[in-house]
């Protein structure tokens, strides 16, 4: 019997979400391959209830890292503290939209509109605000 092959991962880790600083990159791979897991477990079941429990997670793990950060950013008195503030809260948005449609709809399915959304999200993030941040705060 043959094996399925598997499906790809919602999102790829690109040079382009790289900061320059190794301890930054790797809990934003660990943020990436979390996300991956989670969608790998919907796999060809995407379900309304499945689909619901994976954004539920994902909102939550996205939200405790922000969490984080945003203490860091305040306890340093970082200068672009509301920007970057700005930026998270605009991804949460956009996740609490997604969550929304999802609630309404029993056969809504995320995955394609998530991982462009997070993708496209992560790479200007990446690219733009982190490195800023850890760089002024001494993070390399």
């Amino acid at each position: 019997m043959t094996e399925r092959p598997a499906d790809p991962p919602l999102l790829v880790w690109k040079d382009q979400f790289a900061t320059g600083m190794p301890g930054v990159d790797h809990e934003h791979r660990q943020l990436i391959e979390l996300i991956n897991s989670l969608y790998s477990k919907i796999g060809a079941r995407c379900s309304g209830d499945l689909t619901r429990e994976f954004l539920g997670e994902i909102y939550a793990r996205i939200s405790a890292h922000f969490a984080l950060e945003e203490k860091v950013m305040r306890e340093a008195r970082y200068d672009e503290y509301a920007a970057h503030k700005a930026d998270h809260e605009a991804l949460l948005d956009r996740l609490r939209d997604i969550m929304d449609e999802a609630a309404e709809d029993e056969s809504y399915c995320c995955c394609e509109d998530l991982g462009a959304d997070l993708e496209q999200w992560f790479s200007i993030h990446f690219r733009t605000h982190d490195p800023r941040l850890h760089a002024r705060l001494g993070d390399h």
